[in-house]
């Protein structure tokens, strides 16, 4: 019986709810001229196509707002900032730890990118919202079009450059977005001048631990894109191309993930990566005897976005031209002892 009010109860709420940010749209609508008619002329605005159809975009939009938090990271590496964002996984007024305060300082969070903030955004009054078409919903795309015109971006067909490409050209940045490129090509470039050629020979591996066990990414990710223009050499298990670009392992399958150098992320917590650090085939990993296991900026690295690949490219750089040239153990080197493994940040 508890369980039936309470399924009525739930549906009842959701269901007000639905009717509430329906009204307040035709609220909106109807007291207010629409922002499409605002842009509907062919000189203010530009016609963009994309995963739900065509959009009429400001030529000069003003007040963005982004669904997604690689949206987020590529808007700001055209050097424009939104008025608004979504956070997903995080809590309300945060964002990723690899966006600087100085980036996200004044951006509005609009709630997750699967149920955003109707009200909130409402209250923003945007011109322009941008989103993820993997994490946005389809259905409340409607609702979304009726605060301002609304533009979602195939995630699953387009590699992370093309959707780059995509947001600088509905934002009229192409320019931002080429001098984007370059600097993107110089990192790259001079990454690859100062390894020379110390890595030839060796394989370089990256492997995330979640509370359910261990994955990596494959050569069609966003990382394993990164990896190979720099031009890193990767274990077999990583050099292959799998739907969705991540592949899921075993912790019986743990040597697949090992290489002359090891990189992790950890999801969440790093519950589950301490266990695994206290079992013995952690400790048979060549990397782990060599002391090359290095922690990353998880979020980073699992991004989809210019903001991101630069953080990943300077950590590549931190770690690997750090380990060859200098010799010394860096603050964050995981080290590998007989009995446990440990970071060398806990001793210093």
């Amino acid at each position: 019986m508890f369980k039936g009010i309470y399924r009525f109860t739930t549906v009842f709420l959701l269901a007000s709810l639905a009717v509430f940010l329906i009204s307040a749209c035709n609220f909106r609508v109807s007291n207010h001229p629409p922002s499409l008619s605002k842009v509907s002329s062919i000189a203010n605005c530009r016609v963009i196509q994309h995963i739900m159809g065509e959009t009429c975009v400001p030529k000069n939009p003003q007040r963005i707002v982004t669904l997604s938090a690689d949206t987020l990271g590529n808007i700001l590496a055209l050097g424009v900032k939104p008025i608004g964002s979504a956070n997903e996984f995080l809590k309300e007024g945060e964002f990723y730890p690899y966006f600087s305060e100085a980036e996200t300082q004044g951006i509005t969070t609009v709630g997750k990118p699967e149920y955003p903030n109707l009200e909130r955004l409402l209250l923003l009054k945007p011109d322009l919202i941008i989103g993820w078409g993997g994490y946005t919903p389809q259905a409340i795309y409607p609702l979304l079009s009726r605060i301002a015109p609304t533009v979602l971006y195939n995630w699953q067909k387009n590699t992370w450059k093309e959707n780059f490409n995509f947001i600088a050209d509905v934002l009229g940045e192409k320019e931002a977005a080429q001098s984007a490129w370059i600097d993107y090509e110089k990192r790259i470039q001079k990454l690859q001048t100062t390894l020379g050629n110390r890595y030839t020979n060796k394989k370089v591996s990256f492997v995330f631990t979640h509370p359910n066990g261990i994955g990596s990414a494959a050569n069609n990710s966003f990382l394993g894109s990164i990896i190979k223009d720099v031009g890193l050499q990767r274990p077999k298990s990583q050099d292959i191309v799998v739907d969705w670009g991540f592949m899921l392992f075993s912790e019986e399958e743990l040597e697949k993930v090992d290489g002359d150098v090891l990189f992790v992320a950890k999801y969440n917590d790093d519950r589950f990566l301490y266990q695994l650090k206290q079992k013995p085939l952690w400790r048979t990993l060549k990397a782990v005897q060599q002391n090359n296991v290095y922690p990353v900026t998880d979020s980073a690295w699992y991004g989809q976005n210019m903001t991101a690949a630069k953080v990943v490219i300077d950590e590549l750089f931190k770690y690997l031209v750090s380990s060859t040239e200098i010799g010394v153990l860096r603050p964050n080197r995981w080290t590998f002892s007989s009995s446990i493994v440990f970071s060398t940040s806990q001793r210093l």
